[in-house]
């Protein structure tokens, strides 16, 4: 079984499309479980009308209050049955085939806990704006980069990741994801990316990514100055700080040099020269 986990609160205008997506999968061993944090906006309503469809007969969802997003993700992993685990934000959707592609890769190499994919961006009308393809995992561009090259909404857990006890930081709200790879990498969990197109990842004004990047900035930072391995034992600030950039300079060599020796920005270049691409 997959278990799907979406955190929500006031995307009523996208969170169809999130249901949609994952209904689309025609997968029957699947729960989509929806972690609402007392939506205002008509999400509630949506919620209750579409746990009424037949074609959605595996969604469920919750509305209470909480502490925000990472503690509605939480909420939902601890009710996930599943032996896959997906998060996939309220205003986001997954590819049609994602599942397949998953589950294989699940199947294919047992050994791994974590897998991640590629993705496109879209605009809030759901517009195609960029073709994202990843690198392989690499720790140190993980670590030091100065932006979490690991796609949430197209990254899959091993459920024994959560029967071991880790969960996201609460505190967090911003780089909680960052945090939380961060620590599974450290503890020896194994990643591994597909070379597939998994989701399509929303970038629209009331997004926490559009709304707040200089609070993202921060916290992405203190969460490298307290949590990598470089960083954490140095106490000086100004020191830190040149270090990190020192880092995060090779960092993005290593990451944008795979990406050019692999092609993608020639993807990319062609995306740019048609006007639409298959959704």
């Amino acid at each position: 079984m997959i278990s799907i986990v979406t955190p929500s609160f006031n995307q009523a205008s996208f969170i169809g499309e999130a249901l949609e997506s994952v209904r689309l999968q025609n997968n029957e061993h699947c729960e989509h479980l929806v972690i609402d944090g007392m939506s205002t906006d008509g999400t509630i309503d949506l919620l209750r009308a579409s746990a009424t469809n037949k074609g959605l007969r595996n969604m469920s969802w919750i509305s209470e209050r909480d502490s925000g997003q990472s503690e509605a993700l939480n909420k939902g992993f601890r009710r996930a049955e599943g032996e896959i685990i997906g998060w996939l934000n309220s205003d986001d959707r997954y590819r049609p085939g994602c599942f397949e592609h998953i589950i294989q890769a699940f199947e294919d190499n047992p050994e791994v806990d974590i897998f991640y994919g590629d993705y496109l961006t879209m605009d809030e009308a759901g517009r195609v704006l960029e073709i994202r393809r990843e690198i392989e995992f690499n720790a140190f561009v993980l670590f030091y980069h100065r932006i979490l090259y690991i796609p949430t909404t197209a990254t899959f857990f091993r459920r024994r990741i959560f029967d071991e006890g880790n969960w996201l930081d609460e505190k967090l709200q911003y780089a909680m994801d960052l945090e939380f790879f961060i620590r599974l990498s450290e503890r020896g969990y194994r990643f591994k990316h597909i070379p597939q197109l998994l989701a399509d990842f929303r970038m629209q004004p009331k997004s926490k990514t559009c709304s707040f990047p200089g609070r993202q900035r921060l916290e992405h930072q203190q969460v490298v100055f307290t949590t990598t391995p470089l960083l954490r034992h140095l106490k000086a600030r100004r020191f830190r700080v040149v270090i990190l950039t020192l880092l995060r300079s090779i960092a993005c060599v290593r990451r944008y040099s795979e990406k050019l020796l692999r092609g993608y920005y020639w993807e990319q270049l062609l995306l740019n020269g048609h006007s639409s691409i298959e959704m």
